[in-house]
Protein backbone atom coordinates (compact mmCIF):
# COMPACT_ATOMS: atom_id res chain seq x y z
CA UNK A 1 0.00 0.00 0.00
CA UNK A 2 1.61 3.30 -1.06
CA UNK A 3 1.80 5.77 1.90
CA UNK A 4 0.84 9.54 1.41
CA UNK A 5 0.73 12.48 3.87
CA UNK A 6 -2.72 12.46 5.03
CA UNK A 7 -2.73 8.76 5.68
CA UNK A 8 0.55 9.02 7.89
CA UNK A 9 -0.68 12.14 9.72
CA UNK A 10 -3.68 10.50 10.34
CA UNK A 11 -1.67 7.06 11.88
CA UNK A 12 0.55 9.32 14.01
CA UNK A 13 -2.45 11.29 15.91
CA UNK A 14 -4.18 8.32 16.64
CA UNK A 15 -0.87 6.79 17.99
CA UNK A 16 -0.50 9.58 20.17
CA UNK A 17 -3.79 10.05 20.92
CA UNK A 18 -4.20 6.09 21.77
CA UNK A 19 -1.25 6.41 23.53
CA UNK A 20 -2.09 9.28 26.01
CA UNK A 21 -5.46 7.97 26.24
CA UNK A 22 -3.81 4.95 28.48
CA UNK A 23 -2.91 7.71 30.78
CA UNK A 24 -5.96 9.87 30.89
CA UNK A 25 -8.41 7.65 32.30
CA UNK A 26 -6.65 5.97 35.63
CA UNK A 27 -5.86 10.20 36.44
CA UNK A 28 -9.56 11.18 36.36
CA UNK A 29 -10.52 8.36 38.30
CA UNK A 30 -7.87 8.00 40.82
CA UNK A 31 -7.77 11.96 41.67
CA UNK A 32 -11.71 11.65 42.48
CA UNK A 33 -10.94 8.32 44.69
CA UNK A 34 -8.50 9.81 46.35
CA UNK A 35 -10.31 13.02 47.24
CA UNK A 36 -13.38 10.37 48.67
CA UNK A 37 -10.57 8.55 51.27
CA UNK A 38 -9.19 11.42 52.19
CA UNK A 39 -12.15 12.84 53.17
CA UNK A 40 -13.06 9.77 55.00
CA UNK A 41 -9.83 10.37 56.74
CA UNK A 42 -10.62 13.83 57.91
CA UNK A 43 -13.90 13.07 59.13
CA UNK A 44 -13.16 9.74 61.29
CA UNK A 45 -9.30 11.13 61.90
CA UNK A 46 -7.93 7.07 61.45
CA UNK A 47 -5.08 7.17 59.71
CA UNK A 48 -5.37 3.57 57.85
CA UNK A 49 -6.97 6.40 55.49
CA UNK A 50 -4.76 8.68 55.13
CA UNK A 51 -1.81 5.52 54.73
CA UNK A 52 -4.20 4.46 51.95
CA UNK A 53 -4.52 8.06 50.28
CA UNK A 54 -0.56 7.78 49.99
CA UNK A 55 -0.13 4.72 48.48
CA UNK A 56 -2.84 5.08 45.40
CA UNK A 57 -1.67 8.87 45.52
CA UNK A 58 1.66 7.32 44.74
CA UNK A 59 0.32 4.92 41.70
CA UNK A 60 -1.85 8.32 40.77
CA UNK A 61 1.66 10.13 40.45
CA UNK A 62 3.81 8.04 38.47
CA UNK A 63 0.89 8.03 35.65
CA UNK A 64 -0.49 11.81 36.40
CA UNK A 65 3.24 12.63 35.08
CA UNK A 66 3.28 10.27 32.39
CA UNK A 67 0.18 11.60 30.98
CA UNK A 68 1.42 15.06 30.84
CA UNK A 69 4.99 14.35 28.76
CA UNK A 70 1.88 12.30 26.21
CA UNK A 71 -0.20 14.91 26.09
CA UNK A 72 1.71 17.83 25.25
CA UNK A 73 3.14 16.14 21.89
CA UNK A 74 -0.69 16.11 21.02
CA UNK A 75 -1.16 19.97 20.48
CA UNK A 76 1.98 20.33 18.92
CA UNK A 77 0.45 18.08 16.45
CA UNK A 78 -2.02 20.34 15.46
CA UNK A 79 0.61 23.08 14.36
CA UNK A 80 3.05 20.66 12.74
CA UNK A 81 0.54 17.87 10.99
CA UNK A 82 -2.75 19.62 10.77
CA UNK A 83 -1.34 23.36 10.07
CA UNK A 84 -4.50 24.11 7.37
CA UNK A 85 -6.79 22.34 10.04
CA UNK A 86 -5.18 24.99 12.76
CA UNK A 87 -6.02 27.61 10.43
CA UNK A 88 -9.20 26.47 9.59
CA UNK A 89 -10.83 26.47 12.70
CA UNK A 90 -8.27 27.59 15.02
CA UNK A 91 -10.62 30.48 16.23
CA UNK A 92 -13.21 27.90 17.34
CA UNK A 93 -10.81 24.92 18.06
CA UNK A 94 -8.57 27.00 20.21
CA UNK A 95 -10.45 28.37 22.66
CA UNK A 96 -11.67 25.62 24.49
CA UNK A 97 -8.34 24.38 24.60
CA UNK A 98 -6.83 27.63 25.61
CA UNK A 99 -9.10 27.96 28.46
CA UNK A 100 -8.72 24.09 29.45
CA UNK A 101 -4.55 25.37 29.69
CA UNK A 102 -5.50 28.29 31.59
CA UNK A 103 -8.26 26.81 34.25
CA UNK A 104 -7.87 23.21 34.17
CA UNK A 105 -4.44 22.15 33.24
CA UNK A 106 -2.83 24.70 35.85
CA UNK A 107 -5.11 24.44 38.43
CA UNK A 108 -4.08 20.75 38.86
CA UNK A 109 -0.42 21.25 38.16
CA UNK A 110 -0.53 23.56 40.93
CA UNK A 111 -2.24 21.71 43.48
CA UNK A 112 -0.78 18.21 42.70
CA UNK A 113 2.46 19.70 44.29
CA UNK A 114 0.78 20.65 47.49
CA UNK A 115 -0.84 17.24 47.64
CA UNK A 116 2.42 15.21 47.20
CA UNK A 117 4.69 17.40 49.62
CA UNK A 118 2.30 19.10 52.12
CA UNK A 119 1.57 16.38 54.58
CA UNK A 120 3.48 18.04 56.52
CA UNK A 121 2.90 21.74 56.29
CA UNK A 122 -0.92 22.15 55.65
CA UNK A 123 -3.33 21.34 58.01
CA UNK A 124 -5.81 17.91 57.24
CA UNK A 125 -8.78 20.28 55.66
CA UNK A 126 -6.36 22.54 53.90
CA UNK A 127 -4.60 19.04 52.46
CA UNK A 128 -8.14 17.50 51.59
CA UNK A 129 -8.82 20.98 50.06
CA UNK A 130 -5.65 20.64 47.84
CA UNK A 131 -6.72 16.77 46.94
CA UNK A 132 -10.36 18.34 46.16
CA UNK A 133 -8.64 20.60 44.06
CA UNK A 134 -6.60 17.94 42.20
CA UNK A 135 -9.53 16.43 41.54
CA UNK A 136 -11.12 19.43 39.97
CA UNK A 137 -9.09 20.71 37.39
CA UNK A 138 -7.95 16.65 36.36
CA UNK A 139 -12.43 17.00 35.34
CA UNK A 140 -12.13 20.34 34.09
CA UNK A 141 -9.63 19.51 31.97
CA UNK A 142 -11.23 16.89 30.12
CA UNK A 143 -14.29 19.15 29.90
CA UNK A 144 -12.35 21.44 28.03
CA UNK A 145 -10.77 19.01 25.99
CA UNK A 146 -13.71 17.43 24.80
CA UNK A 147 -15.52 20.61 24.21
CA UNK A 148 -12.80 21.13 21.53
CA UNK A 149 -13.64 17.31 20.37
CA UNK A 150 -17.39 17.92 20.94
CA UNK A 151 -17.04 20.98 18.41
CA UNK A 152 -15.10 18.73 16.10
CA UNK A 153 -18.41 16.09 16.42
CA UNK A 154 -21.35 18.66 15.51
CA UNK A 155 -20.09 22.00 15.11
CA UNK A 156 -22.39 24.80 16.28
CA UNK A 157 -21.71 28.16 17.21
CA UNK A 158 -19.65 29.41 14.33
CA UNK A 159 -19.98 30.75 10.99
CA UNK A 160 -17.79 30.36 8.12
CA UNK A 161 -15.83 33.74 6.70
CA UNK A 162 -15.51 33.79 3.33
CA UNK A 163 -12.91 36.76 3.62
CA UNK A 164 -10.76 35.26 6.20
CA UNK A 165 -11.80 31.25 4.86
CA UNK A 166 -12.09 30.54 8.39
CA UNK A 167 -14.50 29.51 10.78
CA UNK A 168 -15.43 31.84 13.54
CA UNK A 169 -17.09 31.66 17.00
CA UNK A 170 -20.91 32.96 16.57
CA UNK A 171 -22.17 32.07 20.32
CA UNK A 172 -19.70 30.74 22.63
CA UNK A 173 -22.78 29.82 24.43
CA UNK A 174 -23.95 27.04 21.97
CA UNK A 175 -20.24 25.71 21.74
CA UNK A 176 -20.00 25.22 25.45
CA UNK A 177 -23.39 23.73 25.71
CA UNK A 178 -23.11 21.46 22.61
CA UNK A 179 -25.04 18.44 23.18
CA UNK A 180 -22.56 16.11 21.74
CA UNK A 181 -19.74 17.67 23.76
CA UNK A 182 -21.25 17.16 27.06
CA UNK A 183 -22.63 13.99 26.29
CA UNK A 184 -18.97 12.80 25.50
CA UNK A 185 -17.65 14.10 28.83
CA UNK A 186 -19.88 12.85 31.04
CA UNK A 187 -19.74 9.63 29.23
CA UNK A 188 -15.78 9.76 28.76
CA UNK A 189 -15.27 10.65 32.67
CA UNK A 190 -17.80 8.22 33.70
CA UNK A 191 -15.18 5.77 31.91
CA UNK A 192 -12.66 6.95 33.80
CA UNK A 193 -14.18 6.79 37.05
CA UNK A 194 -14.54 2.97 36.04
CA UNK A 195 -10.82 2.64 34.94
CA UNK A 196 -9.32 3.33 38.30
CA UNK A 197 -11.89 0.76 40.06
CA UNK A 198 -11.23 -1.57 38.32
CA UNK A 199 -7.36 -0.71 38.48
CA UNK A 200 -7.90 -0.57 42.31
CA UNK A 201 -10.03 -3.87 42.82
CA UNK A 202 -7.39 -5.72 40.36
CA UNK A 203 -4.07 -3.94 43.27
CA UNK A 204 -6.59 -4.80 46.21
CA UNK A 205 -7.24 -8.27 45.17
CA UNK A 206 -3.39 -9.26 44.42
CA UNK A 207 -3.36 -8.08 47.70
CA UNK A 208 -5.77 -10.51 48.76
CA UNK A 209 -4.53 -13.13 47.00
CA UNK A 210 -1.08 -12.80 48.80
CA UNK A 211 -1.99 -12.12 52.58
CA UNK A 212 -0.51 -8.43 52.19
CA UNK A 213 -2.11 -5.47 53.73
CA UNK A 214 -5.54 -7.06 54.11
CA UNK A 215 -6.88 -3.93 56.15
CA UNK A 216 -6.17 -1.14 53.11
CA UNK A 217 -6.74 -4.00 50.76
CA UNK A 218 -10.72 -4.31 52.03
CA UNK A 219 -11.54 -0.61 52.55
CA UNK A 220 -10.19 -0.07 48.81
CA UNK A 221 -12.23 -2.65 47.65
CA UNK A 222 -15.40 -1.16 49.20
CA UNK A 223 -14.48 1.97 48.38
CA UNK A 224 -13.62 1.07 44.84
CA UNK A 225 -16.87 -1.82 44.38
CA UNK A 226 -19.38 1.18 44.82
CA UNK A 227 -17.64 4.03 43.00
CA UNK A 228 -17.21 1.40 39.69
CA UNK A 229 -20.18 0.17 40.24
CA UNK A 230 -22.58 3.80 40.40
CA UNK A 231 -19.78 4.64 37.26
CA UNK A 232 -20.63 1.71 34.88
CA UNK A 233 -24.55 2.33 35.34
CA UNK A 234 -23.71 5.90 34.08
CA UNK A 235 -21.52 4.93 31.40
CA UNK A 236 -24.15 2.25 30.12
CA UNK A 237 -26.63 4.94 30.47
CA UNK A 238 -24.57 7.95 29.38
CA UNK A 239 -23.39 6.22 25.94
CA UNK A 240 -27.06 5.27 25.44
CA UNK A 241 -27.18 9.35 25.00
CA UNK A 242 -24.36 9.60 23.19
CA UNK A 243 -26.00 7.44 20.60
CA UNK A 244 -29.01 9.65 20.60
CA UNK A 245 -27.01 12.00 19.63
CA UNK A 246 -25.15 10.41 17.16
CA UNK A 247 -29.02 10.00 15.11
CA UNK A 248 -29.03 13.39 15.84
CA UNK A 249 -25.76 14.86 14.00
CA UNK A 250 -24.36 11.86 13.10
CA UNK A 251 -26.11 9.55 11.38
CA UNK A 252 -23.13 7.71 9.05
CA UNK A 253 -21.65 6.84 12.01
CA UNK A 254 -24.25 5.32 13.76
CA UNK A 255 -25.50 3.28 10.60
CA UNK A 256 -22.27 2.03 10.40
CA UNK A 257 -21.69 0.99 14.33
CA UNK A 258 -24.77 -0.97 13.17
CA UNK A 259 -23.74 -1.89 9.80
CA UNK A 260 -27.23 -1.03 8.31
CA UNK A 261 -26.65 -0.91 4.66
CA UNK A 262 -30.58 -0.67 3.81
CA UNK A 263 -33.04 1.50 5.91
CA UNK A 264 -35.76 -0.63 7.63
CA UNK A 265 -39.01 0.03 8.87
CA UNK A 266 -39.04 1.41 12.25
CA UNK A 267 -37.98 0.38 14.65
CA UNK A 268 -34.91 -1.27 13.28
CA UNK A 269 -33.46 -4.35 14.29
CA UNK A 270 -30.18 -4.91 16.53
CA UNK A 271 -27.04 -6.70 14.79
CA UNK A 272 -25.22 -8.66 17.16
CA UNK A 273 -23.10 -10.29 15.04
CA UNK A 274 -22.67 -9.16 11.18
CA UNK A 275 -19.67 -9.54 8.94
CA UNK A 276 -19.87 -6.33 6.61
CA UNK A 277 -18.57 -6.42 3.22
CA UNK A 278 -17.43 -2.98 1.83
CA UNK A 279 -17.32 -4.31 -1.60
CA UNK A 280 -20.89 -5.83 -2.04
CA UNK A 281 -22.07 -2.80 0.68
CA UNK A 282 -23.83 -5.82 2.44
CA UNK A 283 -23.58 -7.80 5.52
CA UNK A 284 -22.23 -11.26 4.64
CA UNK A 285 -24.50 -12.59 7.61
CA UNK A 286 -25.85 -10.91 10.40
CA UNK A 287 -27.80 -12.33 13.83
CA UNK A 288 -30.39 -9.63 14.72
CA UNK A 289 -32.57 -8.52 17.67
CA UNK A 290 -35.86 -7.38 16.44
CA UNK A 291 -36.54 -3.20 17.22
CA UNK A 292 -33.86 -3.14 19.57
CA UNK A 293 -31.50 -0.42 17.75
CA UNK A 294 -34.85 2.09 16.90
CA UNK A 295 -35.84 1.91 20.64
CA UNK A 296 -31.86 2.74 21.26
CA UNK A 297 -31.43 4.88 18.77
CA UNK A 298 -34.45 7.06 18.36
CA UNK A 299 -36.36 6.42 21.73
CA UNK A 300 -39.14 5.82 19.97
CA UNK A 301 -41.42 3.22 17.63
CA UNK A 302 -42.29 4.99 14.83
CA UNK A 303 -38.75 6.72 14.04
CA UNK A 304 -36.91 5.80 10.76
CA UNK A 305 -33.37 5.30 10.99
CA UNK A 306 -31.45 5.51 7.56
CA UNK A 307 -29.37 3.56 6.20
CA UNK A 308 -25.94 4.13 4.37
CA UNK A 309 -27.60 3.58 0.89
CA UNK A 310 -29.93 5.91 1.81
CA UNK A 311 -27.28 8.09 3.82
CA UNK A 312 -25.04 8.21 0.47
CA UNK A 313 -27.92 8.96 -1.76
CA UNK A 314 -28.65 11.95 0.74
CA UNK A 315 -24.60 12.71 0.12
CA UNK A 316 -25.09 13.15 -3.75
CA UNK A 317 -27.43 15.71 -3.41
CA UNK A 318 -25.39 17.69 -0.50
CA UNK A 319 -22.53 17.53 -2.68
CA UNK A 320 -24.33 19.11 -5.60
CA UNK A 321 -25.55 22.08 -3.77
CA UNK A 322 -22.01 22.03 -2.20
CA UNK A 323 -20.59 22.65 -5.57
CA UNK A 324 -23.18 25.92 -5.94
CA UNK A 325 -21.56 26.94 -2.96
CA UNK A 326 -17.83 26.00 -3.88
CA UNK A 327 -18.20 28.06 -7.24
CA UNK A 328 -19.42 30.98 -5.29
CA UNK A 329 -17.26 31.03 -2.89
CA UNK A 330 -14.27 31.09 -5.78
CA UNK A 331 -16.31 33.97 -7.25
CA UNK A 332 -15.82 36.07 -4.06
CA UNK A 333 -12.09 35.32 -3.61
CA UNK A 334 -11.49 36.22 -7.26
CA UNK A 335 -12.68 39.90 -6.77
CA UNK A 336 -14.62 38.93 -9.76
CA UNK A 337 -16.89 41.42 -11.28
CA UNK A 338 -20.64 40.51 -10.17
CA UNK A 339 -19.39 39.13 -7.15
CA UNK A 340 -21.63 41.11 -4.89
CA UNK A 341 -24.41 40.60 -2.53
CA UNK A 342 -26.38 38.10 -4.76
CA UNK A 343 -23.30 35.63 -4.48
CA UNK A 344 -23.07 35.99 -1.14
CA UNK A 345 -26.36 35.67 -0.25
CA UNK A 346 -25.65 32.27 -2.90
CA UNK A 347 -22.76 31.18 -0.70
CA UNK A 348 -25.00 32.03 2.55
CA UNK A 349 -27.64 29.77 1.59
CA UNK A 350 -25.66 26.54 0.61
CA UNK A 351 -22.86 27.31 2.89
CA UNK A 352 -23.70 23.96 5.02
CA UNK A 353 -22.54 21.58 1.90
CA UNK A 354 -19.54 23.64 0.89
CA UNK A 355 -17.27 20.58 2.54
CA UNK A 356 -19.39 17.74 0.57
CA UNK A 357 -18.31 19.91 -2.56
CA UNK A 358 -14.44 19.25 -1.15
CA UNK A 359 -14.80 16.11 -0.88
CA UNK A 360 -14.62 16.32 -4.51
CA UNK A 361 -11.30 17.66 -4.99
CA UNK A 362 -9.55 14.57 -5.28
CA UNK A 363 -11.56 13.55 -8.57
CA UNK A 364 -11.54 17.02 -9.83
CA UNK A 365 -10.43 20.68 -9.84
CA UNK A 366 -13.70 22.36 -10.67
CA UNK A 367 -16.58 20.96 -8.42
CA UNK A 368 -19.13 22.25 -10.82
CA UNK A 369 -17.80 20.55 -13.38
CA UNK A 370 -17.91 17.39 -11.79
CA UNK A 371 -19.47 14.09 -13.45
CA UNK A 372 -21.81 11.63 -12.44
CA UNK A 373 -19.76 8.80 -11.64
CA UNK A 374 -17.01 11.30 -9.30
CA UNK A 375 -20.13 12.78 -7.46
CA UNK A 376 -20.92 8.92 -6.89
CA UNK A 377 -16.86 8.36 -5.78
CA UNK A 378 -17.46 11.42 -3.82
CA UNK A 379 -20.84 10.20 -1.69
CA UNK A 380 -19.28 7.11 -1.13
CA UNK A 381 -16.39 8.33 0.40
CA UNK A 382 -18.28 9.72 3.12
CA UNK A 383 -18.98 5.90 4.04
CA UNK A 384 -16.00 4.92 7.26
CA UNK A 385 -14.86 1.17 6.62
CA UNK A 386 -17.67 -0.52 8.45
CA UNK A 387 -16.00 -3.71 10.35
CA UNK A 388 -13.28 -2.04 12.62
CA UNK A 389 -16.40 0.40 14.07
CA UNK A 390 -19.15 -2.58 13.78
CA UNK A 391 -16.84 -4.80 16.12
CA UNK A 392 -14.95 -1.70 18.30
CA UNK A 393 -18.20 -0.70 19.17
CA UNK A 394 -19.50 -4.13 20.28
CA UNK A 395 -16.04 -5.13 22.40
CA UNK A 396 -16.91 -1.40 24.09
CA UNK A 397 -20.36 -2.75 25.06
CA UNK A 398 -19.48 -6.16 26.34
CA UNK A 399 -16.67 -5.17 28.43
CA UNK A 400 -19.26 -1.92 30.05
CA UNK A 401 -21.71 -5.03 30.69
CA UNK A 402 -19.12 -7.02 32.27
CA UNK A 403 -17.88 -3.75 34.40
CA UNK A 404 -21.85 -3.56 36.05
CA UNK A 405 -21.71 -7.47 36.70
CA UNK A 406 -18.11 -7.62 38.48
CA UNK A 407 -18.22 -3.96 39.94
CA UNK A 408 -21.89 -5.42 41.38
CA UNK A 409 -20.33 -9.00 42.68
CA UNK A 410 -17.67 -6.93 44.55
CA UNK A 411 -19.70 -4.37 46.28
CA UNK A 412 -22.19 -7.32 47.25
CA UNK A 413 -19.08 -9.34 48.66
CA UNK A 414 -17.67 -5.99 50.46
CA UNK A 415 -20.70 -5.18 51.75
CA UNK A 416 -21.68 -7.68 53.13
CA UNK A 417 -18.30 -8.80 55.30
CA UNK A 418 -17.69 -11.52 53.24
CA UNK A 419 -14.40 -10.54 51.81
CA UNK A 420 -12.50 -13.44 53.89
CA UNK A 421 -14.80 -16.15 52.53
CA UNK A 422 -14.11 -14.65 48.78
CA UNK A 423 -10.27 -14.64 49.69
CA UNK A 424 -10.39 -18.64 51.08
CA UNK A 425 -13.33 -20.08 49.10
CA UNK A 426 -12.68 -18.07 45.80
CA UNK A 427 -9.73 -17.30 45.01
CA UNK A 428 -10.66 -17.80 41.48
CA UNK A 429 -12.55 -14.28 41.20
CA UNK A 430 -10.02 -12.34 42.87
CA UNK A 431 -7.62 -14.25 39.90
CA UNK A 432 -10.26 -12.52 37.56
CA UNK A 433 -10.15 -9.36 38.87
CA UNK A 434 -6.07 -8.88 38.48
CA UNK A 435 -6.28 -10.36 35.32
CA UNK A 436 -9.49 -7.58 34.06
CA UNK A 437 -7.30 -4.52 35.14
CA UNK A 438 -6.90 -4.10 31.49
CA UNK A 439 -10.24 -4.46 30.30
CA UNK A 440 -11.16 -0.64 30.91
CA UNK A 441 -8.48 0.13 29.09
CA UNK A 442 -9.52 -1.93 25.90
CA UNK A 443 -12.53 -0.65 26.30
CA UNK A 444 -11.71 3.17 26.08
CA UNK A 445 -9.61 2.61 23.36
CA UNK A 446 -12.26 1.08 21.60
CA UNK A 447 -14.79 4.08 22.09
CA UNK A 448 -12.33 6.37 20.56
CA UNK A 449 -11.92 4.16 17.84
CA UNK A 450 -15.57 4.57 16.96
CA UNK A 451 -15.78 8.61 18.16
CA UNK A 452 -12.68 9.20 15.36
CA UNK A 453 -12.40 6.80 12.70
CA UNK A 454 -16.21 6.23 12.05
CA UNK A 455 -16.54 10.14 11.72
CA UNK A 456 -14.22 10.08 8.90
CA UNK A 457 -13.60 11.03 6.03
CA UNK A 458 -14.31 14.36 8.39
CA UNK A 459 -11.90 15.98 10.46
CA UNK A 460 -14.57 18.63 11.35
CA UNK A 461 -17.88 16.65 10.72
CA UNK A 462 -19.64 17.62 7.29
CA UNK A 463 -17.46 20.73 7.02
CA UNK A 464 -13.74 20.18 6.45
CA UNK A 465 -12.66 16.70 4.94
CA UNK A 466 -9.46 14.57 6.49
CA UNK A 467 -7.71 14.95 3.76
CA UNK A 468 -7.48 18.79 3.26
CA UNK A 469 -6.25 18.93 7.27
CA UNK A 470 -2.88 18.31 6.59
CA UNK A 471 0.54 20.39 6.50
CA UNK A 472 2.33 20.48 3.47
CA UNK A 473 5.29 17.82 4.91
CA UNK A 474 6.79 14.89 3.03
CA UNK A 475 6.27 11.65 3.18
CA UNK A 476 9.94 11.01 4.85
CA UNK A 477 9.31 13.84 7.77
CA UNK A 478 6.16 12.37 9.12
CA UNK A 479 7.18 8.84 8.75
CA UNK A 480 10.60 9.69 10.74
CA UNK A 481 8.51 11.31 13.53
CA UNK A 482 5.93 8.72 13.55
CA UNK A 483 8.68 5.96 14.04
CA UNK A 484 10.23 8.58 16.84
CA UNK A 485 7.19 9.00 18.52
CA UNK A 486 6.29 5.47 18.79
CA UNK A 487 9.82 4.35 19.96
CA UNK A 488 9.77 6.92 22.29
CA UNK A 489 6.00 6.56 24.11
CA UNK A 490 6.73 2.79 24.11
CA UNK A 491 9.28 3.78 26.44
CA UNK A 492 7.40 5.83 28.27
CA UNK A 493 4.82 2.86 28.52
CA UNK A 494 7.46 0.43 29.81
CA UNK A 495 8.44 2.83 32.69
CA UNK A 496 5.24 3.45 33.76
CA UNK A 497 4.31 0.06 33.93
CA UNK A 498 7.65 -0.84 35.60
CA UNK A 499 6.96 1.74 38.09
CA UNK A 500 3.37 0.71 38.95
CA UNK A 501 4.56 -2.58 39.44
CA UNK A 502 6.86 -1.87 41.43
CA UNK A 503 5.18 0.61 44.49
CA UNK A 504 2.28 -2.39 44.30
CA UNK A 505 5.08 -4.67 45.11
CA UNK A 506 6.26 -2.61 47.79
CA UNK A 507 2.89 -1.36 48.92
CA UNK A 508 1.77 0.61 51.37
CA UNK A 509 3.60 2.65 54.09
CA UNK A 510 3.13 0.94 57.82
CA UNK A 511 1.87 -3.01 57.07
CA UNK A 512 -0.77 -4.65 58.97
CA UNK A 513 0.10 -8.48 59.98
CA UNK A 514 -0.85 -10.99 57.38
CA UNK A 515 -3.63 -12.80 59.77
CA UNK A 516 -5.03 -9.65 59.12
CA UNK A 517 -5.88 -8.86 63.09
CA UNK A 518 -6.76 -5.53 64.26
CA UNK A 519 -3.61 -3.13 65.43
CA UNK A 520 -3.27 -0.09 66.78
CA UNK A 521 -1.94 2.54 64.94
CA UNK A 522 -0.42 6.23 66.69
CA UNK A 523 -1.83 9.07 65.18
CA UNK A 524 1.70 10.40 63.21
CA UNK A 525 1.04 7.23 61.29
CA UNK A 526 3.88 5.25 62.46
CA UNK A 527 4.01 1.82 62.30
CA UNK A 528 1.79 -0.77 64.12
CA UNK A 529 2.69 -1.89 67.57
CA UNK A 530 2.20 -5.52 66.14
CA UNK A 531 4.10 -5.30 63.46
CA UNK A 532 7.32 -3.88 64.95
CA UNK A 533 7.14 -6.59 67.73
CA UNK A 534 7.12 -9.19 64.54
Amino acid sequence: MELDVVDLSRLQFAMTALYHFLFVPLTIGLAVLLATMETVYVITGREIWKRMVKFWGTLFGINFVLGVATGLTMEFQFGMNWAYFSQYVGDVFGAPLAIEGLMAFFLEATFVGLFFFGWDKLSRRQHLAATWAVAIGTNLSALWILIANGWMQHPVGSVFNPDTMRMEVSSFYDVLFNPVAQAKFVHTVSAGYVTAAMFMLGVSSWYLLKGRHLQIAKRSVAVASAFGFASALSVVVLGDESGYEANLNQKMKLAAIEAMWETEPAPASFNIVAWPDMESRSNVFAIEVPYVMGLIATRSLNEVIPGIKELVEQSRDRIRQGAIAWDALQKIRNNEEGAGEDVRETLRQNVNSLGYAYLLLPYTDNPMEATTEQVDAAAWSTVPEVLPIFYSFRIMVACGMFFILFTAVFFYYSSAGKLDFVRQRRRWFLHIAVLAIPLPWIASEMGWIVAEYGRQPWIIESMLPTSLGVSSLSVGEILLTLIGFVALYSVLLVIEVALLVKYIKIGPEDDEPADDRPTSTSRSGSRTNAAAAE
